[in-house]
């Protein structure tokens, strides 16, 4: 598979390093000819100095050999172009567009009817879909959501005095009844493990459950992660992201303080919300947070464009009292040592951005990718007549050790599966599959049991 990708920044780059780890042929075009370089050093990519908005410079890339087209410079304007071209020269590939601006986004079905856009991604509002869940789901550290929402993936860290630290699998089992869950994956330290019964809880991990969306609290409780629901926050940092999270939090009949450095912006904020209180001043200033009372605050959310600043914003108002912050962070290198000194909670647009594009990769009907930690993904998918994973029990499946399936949706109804289930055509399965078993699982998804 070959892709072509225009825009060689933060999204661009994780993009690229994800395909090119899986073998995938990769493309990356970019003006600036130190970026390129930088990333051909740590990539094995092509690189291509140019205009990604030039149909010449796209025709240098070999976009009619290419099977996917993703535009995600910083641009707009840009990414359009750059798609209107693509369109053009190579009318069969598929498109993804980075689009930020809610003006553009107002006409998505146009484009996607003129374009035949397959998606247009935008990171930033996935970030503010997450915070919502995060907030509405008191407790969780991750949250993904699968099967029109029935099927949730939340993660949860155990703390010290969690009672359930040092507890085997198996006993765990017995501990819960009849509550219906599967223990996904477990990221103790940098390591991911995809766990058997024979695995123990240990403090520190951040452990990823599945189950139906009315078990949740049930799940929480047994826990110990039950905290009260985010009804009063502050938002600091009033950017695209922030500004669109009050807005939604509005309607959601939150208390949203917002603050931000930028007298211009703060004057925008106050025009175009209702009912948000605006502040003027920095996230990193002690006083200013103490004159808030940010420690009878549910939660505090820094998504400011710098991750310093966030990080350090964050901090402060957990040393103040706040027990929920959720912190913006797009560099990877940053996630494990903020996760290391306490920030449990962390958005990443550049995450979203990669999950919004694997779904176009992968083979099959899949209708969702989820990204867990670059090391696993955890997938939605219809099960077709001549799949390999219809017709037999889900602990006869040939599958390779790091791949489960984690839950099945048919028709209304949500089946938290053990390994005597059976797989029917047309279910809506979830899966997980670790990088190097990824491709057997696509594979899976796509041929009969005789042709693996």
């Amino acid at each position: 598979m070959k892709i072509i990708i225009v825009g060689a920044g933060e999204v661009g780059f994780h993009c690229a390093r994800r395909l090119a780890a899986e073998s995938k042929e990769v493309v990356v075009i970019d003006r600036d000819p130190t970026v390129l370089t930088r990333l051909q050093d740590v990539l094995d990519i092509q690189i291509l100095e140019g205009s990604g908005s030039n149909p010449e410079v796209l025709k240098q890339a070999g976009l009619k050999d290419a099977d996917i087209f993703l535009a995600v410079t910083d641009s707009d304007e840009t990414n359009l172009t750059a798609c209107t071209f693509a369109n053009i020269l190579s009318p069969g590939i598929t498109k993804l567009a980075r689009i930020r601006n809610q003006d553009i986004l107002n006409y998505q079905d146009v484009l996607n009817r003129e374009l035949h856009l397959g998606t247009i991604i935008n990171p930033e509002l996935e970030v503010v879909k997450t915070i919502e869940g995060l907030l509405g789901t008191p407790g969780a550290t991750d949250l993904s959501e699968f099967a029109g929402g029935r099927i949730k993936l939340l993660g949860l860290w155990i703390g010290e005095q969690n009672e359930v630290a040092g507890i085997g699998l198996m006993d765990l089992r017995r501990k819960t009844g009849d509550l219906r869950f599967i223990v996904a994956a477990i990221i103790r330290g940098n390591d991911l493990i995809i766990p058997t019964g024979t695995d123990h809880l240990r403090a520190g991990d951040l452990v990823h459950f599945v189950c139906e969306d009315k078990d949740v609290p049930r799940l929480l409780g047994v826990f110990g992660s039950v905290r009260a629901g985010g009804r009063n926050v502050l938002i600091v940092g009033g950017g695209n992201i922030g500004f669109t999270l009050a807005n939604a939090l509005e309607s959601r009949s939150v208390n949203v303080k917002l603050l931000d450095m930028s007298n211009e912006r703060c004057e925008f904020l106050a025009e175009h919300l209702d009912k948000t209180i605006v502040l003027h001043g920095d996230g990193t200033d002690k006083e200013i947070l103490e004159e808030e009372n940010v420690q009878d605050l549910d939660a505090v959310i820094t998504v400011t464009g710098s991750e310093e600043t966030n990080i350090l914003a964050s901090l402060l108002a957990k040393s103040l009292g706040v027990a929920k912050c959720i912190t913006r962070i797009n560099k990877s290198a940053y996630m494990p040592l903020v996760r290391a000194i306490g920030l449990e909670h962390i958005v990443s647009p550049r995450l979203s951005a990669v999950n919004s594009l694997l779904k176009h990769v992968r083979k099959g009907q899949v209708i969702a990718s989820i990204s867990i930690k670059d090391e696993a993904e955890a997938l939605e998918a219809i099960a077709l007549d001549k799949s390999a994973l219809v017709g037999k029990p889900i602990k006869d499946l040939p599958f390779p050790r790091g791949a489960i399936v984690l839950g099945i949706m048919r028709g209304d109804t949500v089946i938290i599966p053990t390994g005597d289930d059976i797989i029917q055509p047309d279910d809506r399965v979830i899966l997980l599959a670790t990088r190097n078993t990824i491709s057997k699982v696509e594979k899976a998804l796509t041929v009969t049991l005789e042709q693996l």
